[in-house]
């Protein structure tokens, strides 16, 4: 598959380098010129190129949004992510990573505004990079992997998100709607930046279902 990636910070970086591992192909993109990228997609190989964002998106059969929030209105056009499946992984941080208001909007609500013809998929963004790094257990069974969580409204876009994530190695878990689902996984939530086998995960979101109920 031809990924995408709008953003080669640390997740970006990180997910391009379980996604190299893992046999597909990608586009790497920053706010900088390609020509920046090109330590990077010497190291990566063959499996790797760089690209403008706009070209990025353009020739990706799946996007990853792995930019700053505060950088989400440098995106491309929205009509070239028209019925692709986007990985939303943005938090609602300021540049002194101070988590913004957004009153009752969710980031994931804001996204889906900003790209209405995509088919979004929220996920990437409660798990450290460092622990996405470090953490990936592509042998092992489901049981015993770590949990990366997602919510949509797709239900084949989830299903293409749930396969990619299991090829680098952790588990998906789905959260619900992009509404409802994606509140779950807002910084500060009970599932966030908490590394959690698919059990923890199950008890987590049951407790919290439990109690909004």
């Amino acid at each position: 598959m031809n990924v995408g990636l709008v953003g080669t910070g640390n997740i970006g970086e990180t997910l391009a380098r379980h996604l190299v591992a893992a046999g597909h192909d990608v586009i790497l993109s920053n706010s900088r010129e390609p020509e920046s990228l090109a330590d990077l997609v010497e190291e990566l190989g063959e499996h790797a190129c760089a690209a403008t964002p706009a070209e990025a998106v353009d020739h990706a059969e799946l996007v990853v949004l792995a930019l700053p929030w505060r950088a989400r209105d440098e995106l491309p056009d929205a009509a070239l992510f028209a019925e692709k499946v986007v990985i939303d992984a943005t938090n609602p941080y300021s540049a002194e990573f101070e988590v913004i208001d957004l009153g009752e909007e969710t980031a994931s609500e804001a996204i889906a505004e900003q790209l209405p013809d995509a088919r979004l998929v929220k996920a990437f963004n409660t798990m450290h990079w460092e622990t996405l790094r470090d953490e990936s257990r592509p042998e092992a069974p489901a049981e015993d992997r770590l949990v990366v969580f997602m919510a949509g409204d797709d239900r084949r876009a989830k299903d293409i998100v749930a396969d990619l994530v299991r090829e680098i190695g952790f588990v998906a878990m789905d959260t619900g709607g992009l509404v409802e689902g994606g509140r779950l996984q807002e910084p500060g939530s009970t599932i966030y930046n908490r590394p959690m086998s698919p059990p923890e995960a199950r008890e987590v979101l049951g407790e919290r279902r439990g109690s909004t109920d």
